[in-house]
């Protein structure tokens, strides 16, 4: 088992996981998945959100086992290489809140780094001004790591502690397969089902829950994270991360040519707008909060299978900001920007700078 860590530590072991993710995610996508998201950890997100009633978005309501995947693939990783760890204390309140805003800044652009970037591996010219906007973020988030900015250590706690988020993702799981979506019906005893638009499209369920398990375990060993790659070549001029999202962007794209997915332009993309300035705004809050909390949407999700409760908590903040972002009308849709998406995103960025500009250790050394 040694060996297969050193591998995927290697260069050539994340350019192999972003390779497997870019061939998956275009996979889920012909079997099933919407389209340009094969995998989107936000949107995904979002759905289960809607699944249980915390938002009533009719066309965004689904249990989605990749998320589901994810966790207990890390979970099983962690656990084969004894890197379970179980710690939390790190500023929990505030990665909450930086969850919040990260949802509020993609739904604003319609995806996470990864749907981003399966967008433009897909054709969709919108993406680019996602990118560029995630890029801007994680650079301001950067000039506050550099200026001290630092929400503290974490400490050890209990296992059981560690393991309660996987046991609210298993709980998930039990959930789905007890009530599972019937044809029609938007609701099937206690979650809410869409019957049109992007939750009612979905694989097998046992398919995507394969697939997602199988890439968790592969960016743990991997440490796979859009955030970061973008973070180190600023920071440190190292592109050992960058290298595995290059390669998930060109197999992404090989993948669709070949499976006729790729259609280049940029009106008529599938879930997404032409209002470029906020494609830019909404992906660089998202960028500035995946900074200042750690890591990108994947990776807070791999760390929580790890045992890291803190990590957990952003991805409650994620679920509790999607509900936020649909039952106040802060996301967007094909349409483009929601009425109150403007001012949610400039309410996003002055809570995210204050938070960057307080927590430096200037400010408390005993930290």
């Amino acid at each position: 088992m040694n060996s297969m860590k050193n591998v995927f530590a290697s260069r050539w072991g994340i350019i192999s996981v972003g390779a497997i993710i870019g061939i998956l995610a275009p996979l889920l996508q012909k079997l099933g998945n919407p389209g340009n998201m094969g995998i989107c950890v936000a949107c995904f997100e979002r759905d289960i959100a809607g699944a249980l009633g915390f938002h009533r978005a009719e066309v965004v309501q689904y249990i989605r086992p990749e998320i589901i995947g994810f966790v207990i693939g890390s979970l099983i990783a962690a656990y084969s290489f004894k890197e379970f760890r179980p710690r939390l204390g790190s500023a929990p309140i505030v990665r909450f809140v930086l969850g919040v805003f990260a949802m509020i800044g993609a739904l604003v652009f319609l995806g996470c780094p990864w749907r981003a970037m399966l967008r433009l591996a897909g054709g969709d010219g919108n993406a680019i001004f996602g990118l560029l906007g995630l890029i801007g973020g994680i650079w301001i988030g950067t000039l506050f790591l550099k200026g001290g900015y630092n929400l503290g250590r974490t400490q050890w706690t209990y296992a059981s502690a560690g393991w309660l988020f996987s046991l609210f993702m298993v709980g998930l799981l039990a959930l789905l397969v007890m009530f599972p979506p019937i044809k029609g019906e938007a609701r099937n005893g206690v979650l809410f089902y869409s019957t049109k638009g992007p939750g009612s499209m979905y694989p097998p369920l046992w398919i995507s829950l394969g697939v997602g398990t199988l890439l968790g375990f592969l960016a743990q060993r991997s440490r796979f994270c859009t955030m970061g790659a973008f973070r180190d070549l600023i920071l440190f001029r190292q592109i050992h991360l960058l290298s595995g999202v290059v390669a998930l962007i060109v197999f992404a794209f090989l993948t669709n040519l070949i499976f006729k997915q790729f259609h280049p332009g940029f009106s008529g993309q599938p879930v997404a707008h032409t209002i470029h300035i906020w494609n830019f705004l909404g992906m660089a809050l998202a960028g500035l909060a995946f900074a200042l909390a750690g890591g990108c949407p994947g990776r807070q999700l791999f760390m929580a299978g790890e045992g890291d409760g803190d990590a957990a908590l952003f991805v409650m903040g994620m679920i509790v900001g999607a509900g936020f972002a649909h039952n106040f009308g802060l996301a967007s849709s094909p349409k483009g920007v929601g009425p109150y998406g403007i001012p949610a995103v400039i309410i996003g960025f002055i809570v995210c700078l204050f938070i960057g500009f307080t927590m430096r250790r200037t400010y408390g050394e005993g930290v």
